[in-house]
């Protein structure tokens, strides 16, 4: 894995904001270790389209500095659509509601993290087991190895890209609100609503016989909050 800092291009620079700039690529894979959905921008014929899409990562992906996956139908429009072209991966995980005593200071705590880049179509036949693989795992660590064997149909109706992480950047904002010393008020609460994700007891289906698995029932998709502060 690469260890270099986040190197902004012209298309990645933060213009607004730039305190709460992260350029530590370890907090890039950190956010994109928490987050389950990802939206992807792309231009769709006459029009932009920007849908969440399941993704995983590898940060020892063939492409400059690891490779993110996205997948879905061979039929879809925007999918076609992207293949080859320039698109936008965006994750953003919300850590809290910040409550100000202005409506001009009320904010959110969370971490965003932007990748611009080709969307390489995955054709090599291990290459795609194994993206398809890194994505189930995404959800549920070690998944993959208990399914069984996709099918050629299942594999020739789905398509796969690939986007190098090279081109990303990060922002983070936590803390409390920002309301100025001289603009505080004695009548109006302050401070924030911290937000986490949890999981509910797992669901067994009707058809399914096999007792719930220890990387089911053990799963933690609770979202870890940030350390960093910023206002």
């Amino acid at each position: 894995m690469t260890t270099a800092a986040l190197q902004p291009t012209e298309r990645s620079t933060v213009r607004r904001g730039k305190h709460r700039v992260v350029t530590d690529r370890a907090v890039l894979h950190r956010i994109l270790d928490d987050a389950l959905i990802a939206h992807l921008g792309v231009q769709a014929g006459d029009h932009p389209v920007v849908l969440p899409v399941a993704f995983g990562v590898d940060p020892h992906g063939p492409d400059a500095d690891g490779t993110l996956y996205v997948h879905g139908s061979v039929a879809s429009h925007w999918l076609r659509s992207a293949q080859e072209q320039t698109v936008c991966v965006t994750v953003t995980e919300l850590d809290g509601l910040v409550l100000a005593q202005s409506a001009f200071n009320h904010s959110m705590n969370y971490r965003c993290a932007v990748v611009i880049g080709v969307a390489r179509p995955v054709l090599d036949a291990a290459e795609r087991e194994r993206a398809l693989a890194l994505i189930v795992d995404h959800s549920v660590a070690g998944r993959s190895a208990t399914l069984r064997p996709n099918t050629a149909k299942e594999l020739a109706a789905t398509a796969v890209f690939a986007v190098s992480l090279h081109e990303a950047s990060v922002k983070v904002r936590a803390g409390g609100p920002g309301d100025e010393p001289n603009e505080q008020i004695p009548d109006t609460w302050a401070g924030v609503i911290p937000l986490r994700r949890v999981a509910d007891a797992p669901v067994t289906a009707d058809y399914a016989t096999a007792p719930i698995p220890p990387e089911v029932a053990q799963c933690d998709l609770s979202a870890q909050n940030s350390a960093q502060t910023g206002r």
